[in-house]
């Protein structure tokens, strides 16, 4: 997927290519300070934003199976030019039926 994102034009940084053990609480707060939208899979960064309350960019979390790698890309790429607008200070839910946008201004 990072691959693919980054020929289409987006600024990618891939924390398994950069620093592959970061905790997440430290990968939030770089893409805080970055202003840059985390993409992943990992559900601990629902708990760390919702729970622990800390802050973040935003965060597309990606349900859906490895299984059915075609149309994930698909669905990030949906995302990105749907919800372009959307992106800061949200949690962007995707599986391969459902876009669910949180706004975590008022969190």
């Amino acid at each position: 997927m990072v691959v693919a994102l980054r020929s289409d034009g987006h600024d990618v940084q891939y924390v398994a290519e950069d620093s592959p053990s970061t905790p997440d609480k430290n990968v939030l707060s770089r893409g805080l300070r970055d202003e840059r939208i985390i993409v992943t899979e990992d559900r601990d960064f629902c708990e760390l934003v919702f729970l622990n309350k800390l802050p973040t960019y935003g965060i597309v979390l990606v349900r859906i199976n490895q299984a059915k790698r075609k149309e994930k890309l698909e669905r990030v790429r949906e995302v990105f030019a749907t919800h372009a607008s959307s992106l800061a200070y949200a949690m962007i839910t995707v599986t391969l039926t459902n876009i669910r946008v949180r706004s975590l201004n008022n969190e």
